[in-house]
């Protein structure tokens, strides 16, 4: 709610005072400067500590000191809050205030029109679906602040982000992260305690304190001194049970405020809960002050006059009678004379909980009947609540649809999807579904089919698919025959283009198949159009390439002929891919180049995203990654601008750049990009996976507990049960639980083929070459009978790695460099269980060494060398197996890959010593060699197992026979014993 007058002393709060005006740079000597710099706080307490009786302290000390304040605030909308309201609310002051002022933003940032609360009413929205403006409207804030700083310091105030929607906190984020020139300072506050686990901002305040120009500050309750001390103020000597209201408040200085003014007008008694103490105020109103005031609570935010009167249907004499006492009564407040507010939002609560359902009605429908008739400003968002809470279903759903659209023409999809849906919900009803569909728009009636149409695209813009594909789904299904085709259409559409796009049991060929049917005599439309490309991409997913070039040759002429650029651009990009996939790569490039061109020019921001997206997996594909690197950037920078950074392609972007620089070796790089707030569940599951797989390599086992929750997506995502799958194999084994490392395995095998309609896809080939590196690994410490354990199940993996190799079309420089890593592996296997020579097996890992190093993959080549290196030192090449591990341990350290540092230490190359120099207590190494010659083993077995040469053993054994006095290795191992060098 609006920021309280200061009603009485302000007790106890000077050091917090202090340090919010040290925080935003007001207590700087350069406070009045254009050259300071500017702070970011976030003020956190519970609901009566003060913040806001503190901000509104701190924003007088600032006005006071020549800098310009703004303040906007975050409103209990339930599910139906309008996007960046608080933003709002803060510009719209300033338009009442300096016209002129706010004008001049507008025309240097037009985007920041959307913003203004005249755009924002009734009669002003947009009917654009399409979240295309986010990055200008972004763009736009920051540009306005910095004007308005550059005279004179600003500070913007945010109060009670708990209640803030995600537009606003995907805004407030950008603003953090970036640098501003001028002296801009933002102070946010928050309830607390109303951050349950599960509530949106804490994810975000997590995020946000991790930023250096961020502070966050707590404010608790009253020490106990402060606290008697602000009760004597407010009693002002009247005999108070001081004690009692101590007890009660326990520091909260609004219940101190509300106990002392109960035990005055109460003779001293204090009500029993916290409701009644709250509505002691009310109580000492008249009936026109408590029905004004009630009429407050209902409006639900700031309140004009002119909508109290509505509410009230009090004349101006009588309203403005009422209105005086219960500002006298300290219940409402006018903080900017533009308005009025209650002095505490925990006032608000309680009026309108206290009142009776038929006054809730009445109430509302006087509002909603103002708001609709535009004799009282309004928006959509406010219509929508006001009519639904007096039970008015048609003009509620029509109020939801506008607000719908509105929030998809600023950038805000989340609040769009509970606008659309709460429209649908309404449509239940049969008059509200002939209401609507006797309105029409530019998709022409407002049907059901339309709604969920609508619905979908905005789940889709939030980065819900699952979400969006359900909706079309349950339409699709409820769709009666007798509906127009059109409709059956386009809802099929809507299923293909999002089961495209994510892992599900659809058969989208079939989906498509029927769309395309039910248009073959449909003449050229956009509708046909897409009908034909979509086709063609679900032939495309089948490999059914011959079709997918037929109906997409067909898709691209009708394209064409209609003048759809977007759609042009897009099937051009489909036909990119088929001839990449087809080996002609060159083609491929010059068609993804001209459908980039093509939708730039046209304005078509998606077709470009996907058209630069599928630029940068050719890229990947060939190995090319500093090109792929940059363009996946691009990518994503641009899915940003246009609001849709979790949709596809948006999303894909991040996460092939966080793939792509992981493979790099820039690990941290990659962590920042995985390192944000409040993503949709299945971006979540995604980031965790990325986050797991660069946890395995820093031998973080720890980030197992991921596995769990990721694990509840693999039927849905095949990308997120490989990433994820393939970290878990890594870390399982780094456990040394080879076992548990088999069960992952076979396990995401398992889900990927079902889902993937067959178990030869490409990954399969990682995933086995890394649980035969672990199979290995676990070989060289294991006995001959687990060794011979662990080759037959070594041999199946490779063999079915190799299966898949030859049935790929294309593997690329990085399945390639799989294929032979897997090949090594199984080769390590043999040779540990004496079944291949040095040879082999010096061949087979150099081969992998090359493989990632021609790939780029930094990690997998340091530890490709370190495996080549071992077998050269076992092979007695000493000097060549050196120069492979240092290059190794450059790497490791360099990554802190701990797992690979432990391995390298493990292989340190040490020179066995002469004949003539033995000491007499036994080294490491030899300490070594004599565990394992006292299970019996032979040189050549130890060798193997210690991965260094049989001479080099054998030299060692000399030694400990040297240096115990013992005439055989049997004797030294009885010596050994009795001395307890052996367990």
């Amino acid at each position: 709610m609006a920021s309280a007058a200061a009603t009485g002393p302000l007790v106890g709060r000077g050091e917090e005072l202090r340090r919010l005006s040290e925080l935003i740079g007001l207590a700087d000597k350069a406070a009045n400067r254009a050259d300071r710099s500017g702070g970011l706080v976030l003020l956190g307490g519970d609901a009566g500590a003060g913040k806001s009786r503190l901000l509104t302290e701190l924003a007088g000390a600032a006005t006071a000191a020549g800098w310009r304040v703004l303040t906007g605030h975050c409103l209990d909308f339930g599910d139906g809050s309008p996007p960046y309201l608080p933003f709002t609310e803060a510009l719209g002051r300033l338009a009442a205030d300096e016209p002129e002022l706010a004008t001049s933003l507008v025309t240097a940032s037009p985007a920041l029109a959307r913003l203004m609360p005249a755009q924002r009413l009734l009669g002003e929205q947009r009917t654009d679906q399409q979240p295309a403006d986010r990055a200008a409207v972004l763009d736009a804030v920051l540009d306005a602040l910095q004007r308005l700083a550059a005279s004179a310091p600003l500070l913007l105030v945010l109060e009670d982000l708990h209640w803030s929607d995600q537009s606003t906190r995907d805004l407030l984020r950008f603003l953090f992260t970036r640098d501003i020139d001028e002296p801009v300072s933002i102070l946010a506050s928050y309830r607390s305690d109303d951050l349950h686990r599960g509530h949106p901002l804490r994810a975000a305040l997590a995020e946000w304190v991790r930023l250096p120009a961020v502070t966050r500050m707590q404010l608790g309750p009253l020490p106990d001194g402060d606290a008697r001390q602000l009760v004597s103020l407010l009693s002002a000597g009247a005999a108070t049970d001081v004690r009692r209201i101590l007890a009660r408040a326990e520091g909260n200085p609004f219940f101190i405020e509300e106990l002392v003014a109960a035990a005055a007008a109460g003779g001293g008694a204090l009500p029993a809960d916290l409701a009644d103490l709250l509505l002691v105020r009310l109580e000492r109103l008249d009936d026109a002050a408590r029905l004004t005031v009630r009429a407050a609570a209902v409006a639900g935010r700031r309140v004009s006059h002119d909508l109290l009167a509505r509410g009230t249907q009090l004349d101006d004499v009588e309203l403005e009678v009422a209105l005086r006492a219960a500002t006298e009564a300290n219940v409402l407040v006018s903080p900017d004379g533009a308005g009025y507010a209650f002095r505490h939002a925990l006032l608000a609560e309680a009026v309108y909980q206290d009142l009776l359902p038929g006054e809730r009605v009445r109430l509302h429908a006087a509002f909603a009947a103002a708001i609709a008739s535009r004799e009282v400003a309004g928006s959509a968002a406010e219509l929508a609540r006001h009519a639904r809470a007096s039970h008015d279903l048609v003009t509620s759903a029509r109020a939801s649809v506008r607000a719908g659209d509105e929030a998809m023409s600023v950038g805000g999809p989340e609040e769009a999807i509970r606008h659309y849906e709460l429209a649908l919900e309404l449509c239940n009803d049969a008059d509200v579904a002939a209401a609507l569909a006797a309105d029409s728009d530019g998709d022409g009636p407002l049907t059901r089919v339309t709604l969920t149409l609508r619905a979908a695209a905005a789940a889709t813009a939030a980065g819900h698919l699952f979400r969006a594909l359900g909706l079309a789904q349950e339409e699709l299904a409820s769709l009666s025959p007798t509906a127009p085709v059109t409709d059956r259409v386009r809802l099929l559409n809507s299923v293909a283009m999002t089961a495209l796009v994510v892992d599900t049991k659809v058969d989208v060929l079939a989906v498509t198949t029927e769309a395309r049917r039910l248009m073959a005599d449909a003449p050229p439309s956009p509708l046909h159009a897409e009908t034909l490309h979509l086709y063609a991409r679900a032939n495309s997913a089948r490999a059914r390439d011959d079709e997918a070039a037929r109906s997409a040759a067909d898709a691209l002429r009708m394209a064409r002929d209609l003048g759809l650029t977007a759609r042009a651009a897009e099937v051009t990009i489909l036909l990119a891919r088929l001839d990449e996939r087809a080996g002609d790569s060159t083609a491929a490039h010059h068609s993804l180049i001209a459908a980039i061109a093509e939708a730039r020019a046209g304005h078509e921001p998606m077709a470009e995203l996907r058209g630069i997206y599928n630029l940068g997996g050719l890229h990947f594909g060939q190995g090319r990654l500093t090109e792929a690197l940059d363009l996946y950037q691009e990518a994503a920078a641009l899915a940003a601008t246009i609001g849709r950074q979790w949709a596809p392609y948006g999303l894909d972007a991040t996460v092939m750049s966080a793939i792509v620089m992981s493979i790099a070796g820039d690990w941290k790089g990659a962590e920042a990009l995985l390192d944000v707030a409040n993503p949709p569940e299945q971006a979540a599951m995604m980031l965790a996976a990325l986050r797991m797989e660069i946890a395995a390599g820093r031998g973080d086992t720890e980030a197992l507990s991921l596995l769990p929750s990721v694990r509840t997506w693999w039927e849905r995502d095949g990308l997120i049960a490989i990433t994820s799958a393939a970290a878990a194999i890594e870390l399982h084994g780094h456990r040394g639980d080879v076992e548990q490392a088999r069960a992952v395995h076979d396990d995401v095998v398992s889900c990927v083929g079902a889902m993937w309609k067959g178990d030869e896809f490409s990954a399969r080939i990682r995933l086995a070459a890394l649980l035969l590196g672990q199979l290995a690994s676990r070989a060289v410490a294991g006995s001959g009978s687990e060794r011979a354990t662990l080759l037959p199940l070594g041999e199946t993996l490779a063999t079915s790695a190799e299966q898949v190799a030859e049935h790929s079309r294309h593997l690329g420089p990085e399945g390639e460099a799989w294929r032979v890593r897997a090949a090594a592996e199984v080769a390590r296997l043999r040779w540990l269980s004496g079944e291949a020579d040095v040879d082999e097996l010096v061949a087979a890992w150099r081969d992998a060494v090359a493989g990632f190093e021609r790939f780029g993959h930094v990690y997998e080549t340091a530890r490709s060398r370190t495996r080549l290196g071992a077998i050269l030192l076992a092979g007695g090449q000493p000097d060549a197996a050196a120069e492979q591990l240092e290059l190794a341990s450059t790497t490791a350290r360099a990554l802190g890959a701990r797992p690979l540092l432990d391995e390298l230490t493990r292989l340190r190359a040490t020179r066995p010593p002469a004949a003539a120099e033995h000491p007499t207590a036994l080294t490491a190494r030899e300490r070594e060699v004599l565990d394992l010659v006292a299970t019996g083993r032979s040189n050549r077995d130890i060798a193997q197992q210690l991965f260094i040469s049989a001479k080099t053993v054998s030299v060692h054994v000399s030694n400990v026979l040297a240096k115990l006095d013992a005439a055989s290795r049997t004797e030294a191992v009885a010596i050994a014993r009795a001395r307890g060098l052996l367990d």
